[in-house]
């Protein structure tokens, strides 16, 4: 089951949990609301699965891509995960499948408080367009399928094609 919950006021490392004291846990039900979809399925089994395929149908999902998200394989790693970090917003949703490792989705609630979904082995998060969000990983190396619509392919979703947010 996906985790999520409030960030504390510094957030000082983006790598470390960083939950609000005292803990303000965030439900399904309230990540829902803001557009922000979740499954759990069997990373083992991603390029047979029937459920990711049935997900894929249904939402439109046309390709996916693997990404691994290390020094040794990712160029401009850390350009790249500084990228990553900064807020920003897409114009079509963005949907990540985490095939090994673990990370951070950091997204906006609609008062404009920063929302810590973590993310782990087999879990396929969606989030809106035009939501702010960010991604950073914790301490361990991430791999994923990266999915998406006709239209907008691999190269635009690493790339970013998105929006920064302006104060």
């Amino acid at each position: 089951m996906v985790q999520a919950w409030y960030l504390d006021a510094s957030s000082a490392d983006p790598r470390r949990p960083n939950r609000a004291e005292p803990a303000r846990p965030v439900g399904l039900e309230q990540l829902r609301r803001l557009g922000i979809l979740y499954w759990k399925l069997d990373p083992d089994r991603h390029e047979s699965d029937p459920e990711l395929e049935k997900i894929r149908k249904e939402r439109h999902y046309s390709w996916m891509d693997i990404v691994t998200l290390s020094r040794e394989k990712l160029p401009d790693y850390e350009e790249k995960l500084e990228m990553f970090y900064t807020e920003h917003l897409h114009g079509d949703e963005e949907i990540r499948y985490v095939l090994d490792g673990s990370g951070y989705f950091d997204v906006r609630d609609a008062e404009d408080r920063w929302i810590r979904i973590a993310v782990a082995k087999g879990d396929m998060i969606t989030l809106p367009a035009g939501i702010y969000h960010r991604f950073t990983l914790d301490e361990q190396v991430g791999r994923g399928d990266r999915l998406g619509r006709a239209g907008r392919g691999p190269a635009a979703a690493l790339t970013g094609c998105a929006s920064p947010r302006t104060t």
